[in-house]
């Protein structure tokens, strides 16, 4: 079902969607969660070619990250009750190895150093799934003029799936790197994978890291 990046030519200004410590490092919140943290890891050497290559052109790369006020005042009671029901440690808000869970400023909602942003890089913070609700997203890609989404991180059906699915029906061209994005289980990962091609790519096409390499020549 995989889509050959050939096929989604890449233009000018691209997105990465990328990592944070709450989501990738051990003692974070989808560990608290009850996943294994592997699988985001396992993809950070993929986004790291991936930024190489896009910075090396003058790609336009923006970081997101999931996360809340302090106060709490961005969650919704319900969203607060699910987090704790399957969590060992606590669900959002709550104190955890790396800080509160999923808060800003808390240290496990920091970028992990082997994809921090470079200076003239944004990062969106966002308090839900999709990068475009509640962030101003959509405005600084509409003053970039951009138009075609190079979408990667964690994860696959959550976060990744809702940013693409909003992207599309803003009229964006997306594209997923299917080998630099996880999930915390891999049916899921590959599900969410499966239905971006569906009835021709009904949200988008799929590619790898190094199709994507092969194409722009790096």
């Amino acid at each position: 079902m995989q889509r050959d990046c050939k096929r989604h030519p890449i233009k000018p200004h691209d997105k990465s969607h990328l990592l944070n410590n709450t989501v990738c490092e051990p003692g974070g919140y989808l560990e608290s969660q009850g996943y294994s943290v592997e699988p985001a890891r396992a993809i950070i050497p993929k986004i790291q070619s991936l930024l190489e290559a896009f910075r090396s052109f003058g790609f336009t790369v923006y970081h997101t990250r999931e996360g809340h006020r302090p106060d709490l005042s961005t969650l919704s009671s319900r969203e607060q009750q699910r987090s704790k029901k399957f969590s060992a440690v606590g669900g959002i808000g709550d104190k955890g190895p790396l800080g509160r869970l999923l808060v800003r400023g808390e240290p496990g909602h920091d970028i992990i150093p082997e994809l921090y942003p470079l200076p003239n890089e944004p990062i969106i913070d966002k308090p839900g799934k999709s990068a475009f609700q509640y962030t101003d997203l959509r405005l600084l890609l509409d003053v970039k003029g951009v138009k075609n989404l190079v979408i990667c991180g964690v994860t696959t059906d959550v976060c990744v799936s809702t940013t693409m699915r909003d992207a599309n029906d803003m009229g964006f061209d997306c594209l997923l790197v299917s080998d630099a994005c996880a999930a915390g289980l891999q049916e899921l990962h590959e599900a969410a994978v499966k239905m971006v091609v569906q009835e021709g790519g009904i949200f988008g096409a799929v590619t790898t890291t190094d199709a994507i390499l092969e194409k722009i020549g790096f």
